[in-house]
């Protein structure tokens, strides 16, 4: 009997779109010229570049000027913070979160080693950041402002729009604009995502996380924000994004936005309600089990538990085996021995960390896989803790 398959691991990526896929097909075979050939075939795919940069710019209710096409959300994410403070051309502070993308950490560390000062703002227990706190992290040489839209481990949603608006209430005293980037890979197709309403100067989205390919990004930079390229070699992208545009990945993101946002409600609708019943059902079937963030401040996919007395890297393991696919946190920290930063950032004990598994629902997923993942999810616990050290060693003190 063939191996039943569930993918609960939707936040890495997502299976691209039969339609997204019909979409992008012509572009491999009959549209196949570079857009910036002036020649007949050059300007097919000119025309397809133009269509999905203003099909893009009308779902992010921006200019179709302020949308560039890249290579993923990191590149996106680097583009804006380097692209800058590159601009400023001084060193001076940022703020940020603990708990953003390694994209944004990891960037964040780079400037620190080379001059910069960097504020990591702390989060509550539910991973989201404080405004107050953000307010108070305001300096005079302050140059730019990155914090996720939604978290990639436990979906927590961050004050995007009050940060804005307290920063807009900044800015209006300051001879220098403090610049504000927003990393939402996570909510694009899940929220609608409005850069007007948010408030933000800049905003990152990748393809393959809304159903989408792999292997192409976007970037919204809002009009007359000043801002160099990080790389160099050709007029692509207004200059910004040097090399020849990927038109079938490019059309493919701009028809998967299209229908991931055309679906929000449903989509939120469902997958909210299988959550539920996966937590639901963790919660009654097992015990010594924490759910880690708040669904009612997260988005509806994400649902991160930590597992105590087993390790996470072994459940995923065992889950794995019997065919349910889950992660340990964020894919792009895979290969990472400690404990999530995020849950650390929350005040997860480290113990209670390293047992923790994320589980992302997609709108693909069925009841039938849930429950599924309920039948075999308990079984597998059970038989990692009869072996836990941790575990024995407990029950034999309660024994005592």
């Amino acid at each position: 009997m063939e191996q039943r398959r569930v993918y609960l691991d939707n936040s890495a990526t997502t299976v691209v779109d039969s339609e997204v896929i019909k979409e992008m097909q012509p572009y491999f075979s009959d549209i196949y010229g570079n857009a910036s050939s002036f020649h007949y075939f050059g300007r097919q795919a000119k025309t397809a570049l133009d269509n999905a940069r203003k099909k893009t710019a009308k779902l992010l209710n921006s200019s179709s000027e302020e949308i560039f096409f890249t290579g993923c959300g990191t590149e996106s994410d680097n583009i804006a913070i380097f692209g800058i403070l590159n601009a400023y051309g001084e060193k001076g502070h940022v703020i940020t979160s603990r708990i953003e993308h390694h994209a944004v950490l990891y960037s964040c560390k780079h400037l620190e080693v080379n001059g910069y000062e960097v504020t990591y703002l702390d989060v509550d227990e539910d991973g989201v950041v404080s405004v107050e706190d953000f307010k108070k992290a305001v300096k005079d040489n302050t140059l730019l402002v990155t914090i996720m839209h939604a978290n990639n481990e436990v979906g927590s949603i961050q004050p995007i729009e009050k940060i804005a608006s307290e920063l807009k209430k900044i800015n209006g005293k300051r001879k220098k604009k403090i610049y504000f980037h927003t990393d939402a890979v996570q909510t694009a197709g899940k929220l609608y995502l409005d850069v007007k309403k948010l408030g933000i100067d800049l905003l990152a989205i990748s393809a393959h996380k809304f159903n989408g390919p792999k292997g192409i990004g976007a970037l919204y930079i809002k009009n007359g924000t000043n801002i160099l390229p990080i790389a160099f070699g050709g007029h692509h992208e207004n200059g910004l994004r040097p090399g020849t545009e990927n038109i079938p990945y490019i059309s493919g993101l701009a028809k998967a936005l299209e229908i991931s946002n055309a679906k929000i409600e449903e989509y939120n609708k469902r997958v909210f309600a299988l959550r539920e019943k996966l937590k639901e059902g963790i919660l009654n079937a097992i015990p010594d089990v924490t759910i880690n963030g708040s669904g009612s401040r997260a988005v509806s996919n994400i649902l991160n538990v930590s597992f105590n007395y087993i390790e996470g890297e072994a459940l995923l393991l065992m889950l794995d085996m019997k065919g349910v696919a889950v992660s340990t946190g964020s894919a792009c920290a895979a290969g990472s021995s400690g404990p999530s930063h995020v849950l650390s950032a929350m005040g997860v004990n480290p113990v209670a960390s390293q047992g923790a598994i994320r589980f992302s629902l997609g709108y693909h997923n069925t009841e039938e896989d849930v429950d599924y993942v309920l039948e075999v999810l308990p079984k597998v616990i059970s038989s990692l803790r009869s072996m836990s050290p941790v575990r024995n060693q407990k029950t034999f003190e309660n024994k005592e």
